[in-house]
């Protein structure tokens, strides 16, 4: 009877202060939203304020606390925190170049606080989790044979990746350098654990894709950019999870000291749902302000790709890959071979539209609906560095891929679209390093141009198509280094001719997309690299102007898509039509539960699928052959 009471008592209160702001109080976005409180209409100034959480103050009774992130509009004042103070709130974190805090406070006077001109957005300070013969198949072998490794060849050398994830054991083979010193030149825990190694396991993992050495067995196990450097940003625990403002922390640190470690890239292979859209959530925005200021965002699309009965599920994209500046990845499954001519997505990969939202004056949700992912990489049961003593081998002992009994050359399987992020954000290391002057919409452009569709499937399961590291460098090398956001529309965009649109990998030879993802549709032609697009500079997305119709981004020659297609598996816009892009486009886009091709598009959330899922989101294991391990030889 006392909790009973004490809820009414809670309830009473935020009915009585909801009627008292919705007569007098208006937020800066303007207009409110209806909300059904124990069967009684109210109008509250909630579009200010995340839908999950208004669910927890609905349910909120006197003396609950919550975990907030806080968004100020401009710059954070001073003010804000005395009224934080005021409301009984608490600072936890604090960003240099975020104008945002992560707050806990009573619950019951978050009203108060969101009815504040001075507050932007207000959502909960959700939960984060990672989500999920490589160097081969990606092409990164061909680039450096063309090179020539051995003296000064494309490896990522002077390139930093900020590897943003559970800790990285330092002490692995995997990750020296030439002189046998650790390539991971910074380490910093934002966790409150105190320590910045990888008892969990993920993180070890995926920064040996990207970056490892492949010292272990003859270079079996090489990462895409095995030169590159490496800071080591700890925000997930020993348990693998963590929160969206540790996450935050560490975005924040990269743009503090991006130029002081060379940080073009950032990899994310971790994610949380996408419930708000890319406009209010708060970790978009920072990856929007990483990518505006030069570094390139690389993010697990996700593993929810299909329900439990194995049918596809669409929508299901994770935060912060719902961002159109992130470089969103899918995963490809390889079936264990170098050959690319039986690629095919992952059936666990998520697939888009993004579906984050705002809601409207009259109660209604408007959903981003981008096209997402923007390619897909290799991500089936890769094998690649295993941390010493990792919680993962130690709850699935079949995990270690038994290729060495030494702690520090130990190699382990994984899967997921946390696998494929670092191939890709390994290629951007590559990219970069042959072209500095590439800026992050570049970068993106570049690769997903020379990705090779996957014949079968449409756009949004894998983007304009696989990863092509070969293609990509060749590309980035010819673009100009002159470049910049004052370079004229329409002016040449490469130093050379085209060149020719075709990789061979492991004896397959298959055609570029020559198409990008732009928004709600899909760009093609030869033009997009021939002449230079306004949309490539900093401070763009590159669907800037295509819905607007704004001539002054695009230039004439590029050919927008009616229609999202389901590739024939030769360039962008073959093959079969999947759903009209208008329907993306339009306001407020699919319905929940409207069916697409042959899924349905679904509410965020974490399912079950082939293999096994640890820690709710890391996949291993989708039914299919896989990589026999090579012994390891010292």
């Amino acid at each position: 009877m006392r909790k009973r009471a004490g809820r009414l008592k809670a309830a009473s209160w935020f009915i009585s202060l909801c009627l008292c702001l919705s007569l007098s109080a208006a937020g800066p976005a303007g207009g409110v939203a209806r909300a059904q409180l124990l069967g009684v209409s109210v109008s509250l100034p909630v579009l200010k304020l995340s839908p999950d959480l208004l669910e927890t103050l609905l349910r909120a009774r006197v003396g609950d606390r919550v975990s907030l992130i806080v968004q100020a509009e401009g710059n954070w004042p001073l003010s804000l925190d005395l009224l934080l103070l005021t409301l009984g709130g608490k600072v936890t974190r604090s960003y240099q170049n975020l104008n945002m805090r992560a707050v806990e406070m009573p619950a019951l006077n978050v009203l108060r606080l969101v009815a504040d001109l001075r507050v932007s957005f207000v959502s909960p300070d959700r939960p984060t989790l990672t989500l999920g013969h490589l160097s081969s198949t990606t092409g990164a072998d061909s680039v450096r044979a063309e090179s020539g490794v051995n003296v000064s060849g494309l490896d990522g050398t002077g390139v930093g990746i900020a590897v943003v994830d559970s800790g990285i054991d330092t002490r692995h083979t995997a990750l020296l350098g030439r002189n046998n010193a650790t390539r991971v030149v910074y380490s910093k825990d934002f966790t409150g654990e105190g320590r910045t190694d990888d008892p969990y396991g993920h993180g070890t993992h995926v920064a040996s894709i990207a970056a490892g050495n492949g010292r272990v067995s003859s270079g079996a196990y090489a990462g895409v950019a095995p030169n590159a450097n490496v800071v080591n940003l700890r925000v997930l625990d020993a348990k693998g999870a963590g929160r969206a403002s540790a996450l935050l922390g560490a975005l924040d640190w990269v743009l503090t000291n991006r130029k002081a470690y060379n940080l073009r890239v950032v990899n994310l292979s971790l994610g949380m749902a996408a419930v708000d859209s890319y406009r209010d959530d708060p970790v978009c925005k920072a990856v929007r302000k990483l990518s505006d200021s030069g570094v390139a965002v690389f993010a697990a699309a996700g593993n929810d790709g299909k329900d439990s009965d194995g049918r596809k599920l669409y929508g299901r994209v994770h935060s912060p890959g719902s961002d159109p500046s992130a470089v969103t990845i899918g995963a490809a499954n390889t079936f264990g071979t170098d050959a690319r001519n039986d690629d095919a997505v992952a059936t666990y990969s998520s697939r888009g539209p993004t579906r984050g939202y705002r809601t409207g004056s009259d109660g209604a949700r408007h959903y981003d609906n981008l096209v997402k992912p923007d390619l897909v990489a290799p991500g089936n049961k890769l094998i690649a560095a295993e941390s010493a003593a990792n919680l993962l081998v130690t709850q699935h002992p079949d995990l270690d891929a038994g290729v060495s009994p030494v702690a520090s050359r130990k190699q382990m399987y994984l899967s997921g679209t946390s696998m494929a992020t670092p191939a890709a954000a390994g290629a951007a290391a590559l990219m970069l390093q042959a072209n500095p002057g590439l800026t992050p919409n570049l970068v993106k452009a570049v690769l997903m141009y020379t990705a090779q569709p996957l014949a079968g499937a449409n756009v949004l399961e894998q983007g304009m198509g696989q990863l092509n590291a070969e293609g990509a460098v060749r590309l980035a090398r010819l673009v100009r280094a002159d470049l910049s956001n004052s370079t004229p529309l329409g002016a040449p965009l490469l130093t050379g001719d085209h060149p020719v649109p075709l990789t061979t990998v492991a004896g397959h030879t298959f055609s570029w997309s020559r198409g990008l993802v732009l928004n709600y549709t899909y760009a093609a032609g030869d033009e997009l690299f021939l002449k230079y697009q306004k949309v490539y500079g900093l401070g763009y997305l590159l669907g800037s102007g295509v819905i607007t119709g704004d001539a002054s981004l695009m230039s004439d020659g590029v050919l927008f898509g009616d229609y999202l297609m389901t590739s024939g598996g030769v360039i962008a816009g073959d093959g079969t039509a999947f759903l009209p892009s208008g329907v993306l486009a339009s306001d407020g886009g699919l319905r929940e539960g409207q069916t697409v091709g042959d899924g349905v598009i679904t509410g965020d959330g974490v399912i079950t699928g082939d293999g096994v899922i640890t820690g709710d989101t890391l996949l291993r294991g989708d039914d299919t052959a896989c990589m026999q391990p090579r012994p390891d030889t010292p």
